[in-house]
């Protein structure tokens, strides 16, 4: 009797995948028999800042003129346990722009608005780039062109794809989303949204280039304007690390216990993070840490580990990938002390 041949599709291979990454983090022994004694999460925070208080490696953006401006010196810790614990070290309360930090709560409103895993596949993509996040290079090389919404031509398609009559609903839904994540009212930086809208005529090319590719779903001015407003509201580590805790729980708020995000959303954003959040740095902080994570150029990260906690830091340093350079040390710190890595 002739055999007959398989075929495995990719489409069915990323579905394999993503199965396998949601069970490999619901069921490491690691997170598993973590303690979320408040002594210890406490202990190894204050252990972190106080280990890179002194890193003065890397320097500000300065692409965007008004985070050149912001003290270099800040550096600030929080963890939030998926039961409300909260543990804050240094300038955890300082606000900041949440910068590319929001890419990935985007993406997770729009599954959750369009109620379907695979819109993301379809009309963004989910591939990392290997090129900077914001390079218009990618657009062209990629024959999805946006690639995935946690580069800025993903994230504006990402935007573009939210729900809404106008751009003032359109930014008000995702506000709105990123409040109820936090479990608190947000704010936009105005002084640095206009400052960043003032310069963004890279942002604006790419914005273009996904028009003219049938890769951008709403105005291409009004999606920018809408992620340049995104990109700066204001935030602070305390504030990342619940909106991290978030997703770790099931993308139910620790403090509120609102289901802000459906709980079969969770495994594809912390897919994304896990393969994209660093940019062309994503293989090489999975390779080292082994969490999902979203870094952003205001100096914030935030990492998480599903069922358990959150980590979150920001300084103000940037290495040459646009990667906090304290920031990443610090939650690297943490997750070996606490053994948390998906690959450990």
């Amino acid at each position: 009797m002739k055999a007959t041949p398989c075929f495995i599709t990719l489409a069915v291979l990323r579905k394999m995948a993503l199965v396998l990454v949601f069970l490999l983090f619901s069921t490491h022994p690691a997170w598993a028999r973590l303690s979320v004694d408040a002594d210890i999460l406490g202990q190894v925070l204050q252990e972190a800042h106080a280990l890179f208080a002194d890193d003065t490696e890397g320097a500000n953006a300065d692409y965007i003129p008004e985070l050149a401006r912001v003290p270099s010196e800040l550096f600030g810790l929080a963890l939030v346990t998926v039961d409300g614990q909260v543990f804050i070290a240094g300038d955890a309360d300082y606000d900041f722009t949440i910068q590319s930090v929001s890419k990935p709560f985007t993406a997770a409103l729009v599954l959750q608005e369009h109620d379907d895993p695979e819109i993301l596949v379809e009309k963004v993509g989910v591939e990392p780039t290997g090129l900077p996040f914001n390079s218009v290079l990618a657009v062209e090389l990629h024959a999805s062109r946006s690639v995935n919404p946690l580069v800025n031509a993903g994230a504006m398609a990402a935007v573009s794809l939210v729900p809404a009559e106008s751009d003032m609903e359109r930014f008000s839904k995702i506000k709105q989303f990123h409040e109820a994540m936090a479990g608190q009212e947000l704010s936009v930086i105005e002084e640095v949204y206009r400052s960043e809208a003032a310069t963004n005529q890279g942002n604006r090319a790419i914005a273009h280039l996904l028009k003219k590719y049938g890769r951008i779903y709403a105005d291409p001015e009004e999606a920018l304007d809408v992620y340049t407003r995104q990109c700066a509201i204001g935030v602070t580590a305390r504030v990342l690390a619940m909106m991290g805790a978030t997703l770790a729980n099931g993308g139910v708020n620790p403090i509120s216990k609102e289901q802000v995000l459906e709980a079969r959303h969770v495994p594809k954003v912390l897919a994304l993070m896990l393969t994209a959040g660093f940019y062309d740095e994503s293989g090489r902080w999975a390779y080292d840490v082994g969490l999902p994570a979203k870094t952003g150029v205001g100096g914030g990260i935030v990492a998480v580990v599903p069922g358990k906690l959150a980590v979150a830091a920001f300084s103000p340093r940037l290495n040459q990938a646009g990667n906090s350079v304290r920031a990443m040390r610090a939650i690297e710190y943490v997750s070996q002390r606490l053994g948390l890595g998906l690959f450990q």
